[in-house]
């Protein structure tokens, strides 16, 4: 609708978690490493938390994407579950299905259990490593928690046979805590937290995407429409895309460009969000808007223009040390 009026080859901002546009900030960039690791030298039970919104879904298929082999061996072998409401019998049938084990095999437990066990020891013994990832792992049961657990057990003398990764949002590490759920925390070997986009980061994010997609971002957002973004997302990834897709919308709607903060304001208006009309700073430092008294400018700045004000001039990004790289 709005690809030709921007210049434009392709939507930049689609809520779907496309690997293509993972932007690595130091924390994306961790847990991607400690996914791959954990997966390649069997580390038992890895966590990967972050609140809803953050990339963990778009961080695990670039995980994926990168057949996570062992020594550069064979990629391996995952079983992806994006649906964690499951009864046990239905947990069976996704292993049972996911690493190919012979018709038949969920007879019964046991014979799930025994199929999987020497079906994980052959892919060892071929040098290649083996994973079951459960994405939205908040939504999991205390009974399928359990089960997952025991699966985790399934290992030789020196090696975790099924590396388990666990996604989900921070209610997840607050029911480990719970004294029933103890034996299972005890396992988790590897955790990591993605937490939301600095304003730098949220720069880097929108520019990213916008290049990848055919685009010039410095001639579609203005600086202060950048801001009022970060400030109303709060740094949250997917609600900087919905943001950033609705405000180039309504700017195509009104034939305007760059897409300035009155544009971002009206967008926030509908969705009910904090705009940065409202009182708030943004602290670069930290990259997170804290709410704070109006102190006025500091030496040396400008009082931020009214949003019924002439558009800014367009953002000029300058060097991000953050990239993006396209997934071959």
């Amino acid at each position: 609708m709005y690809k030709s009026f921007y210049g434009l080859t392709e939507f930049p901002f689609e809520v779907t978690p496309n690997p293509k546009y993972l932007l690595l900030t130091p924390a994306h960039r961790e847990a991607l490493h400690m996914l791959e690791y954990g997966v390649c030298a069997r580390k038992g039970i890895i966590l990967l938390i972050g609140d809803a919104g953050t990339g963990k879904t778009t961080l695990l298929r670039k995980a994926l994407s990168m057949k996570l082999a062992v020594n550069g061996g064979a990629s391996a072998e995952c079983v992806y579950i994006t649906n964690p409401r499951l009864q046990r019998a239905e947990l069976f049938e996704h292993l049972a299905t996911g690493f190919k084990l012979p018709v038949g095999a969920t007879a019964s437990k046991p014979m799930v259990l025994r199929h999987l066990e020497d079906r994980l020891s052959q892919l060892r013994a071929e040098g290649r490593s083996a994973a079951l990832i459960v994405d939205e792992a908040q939504a999991l049961s205390d009974d399928l928690i359990e089960e997952l657990r025991l699966l985790a057990n399934i290992e030789s003398d020196d090696a975790k046979l099924l590396p388990l990764i666990l996604a989900g949002q921070p209610e997840l590490a607050r029911r480990l805590n719970d004294h029933q759920l103890r034996q299972f925390k005890q396992r988790v070997t590897l955790r990591c937290q993605l937490v939301p986009f600095t304003l730098q980061e949220t720069a880097a994010y929108v520019f990213g995407r916008v290049r990848l997609a055919g685009g010039d971002a410095t001639r579609l957002f203005t600086r202060n429409a950048v801001v009022a973004i970060h400030v109303a997302s709060k740094g949250i990834p997917r609600t900087i895309g919905v943001l950033c897709d609705n405000s180039l919308l309504t700017g195509f709607a009104l034939q305007r460009r760059p897409v300035d903060e009155a544009i971002v304001e009206e967008v926030c208006r509908d969705f009910d969000l904090l705009t940065a009309a409202e009182p708030a700073n943004v602290n670069t430092a930290a990259g997170h808007p804290e709410t704070a008294r109006d102190e006025g400018p500091r030496p040396g700045e400008g009082k931020t223009p009214p949003a019924t004000s002439a558009p800014t001039e367009p953002v000029r990004f300058g060097p991000i040390p953050i990239g993006y790289r396209r997934v071959r």
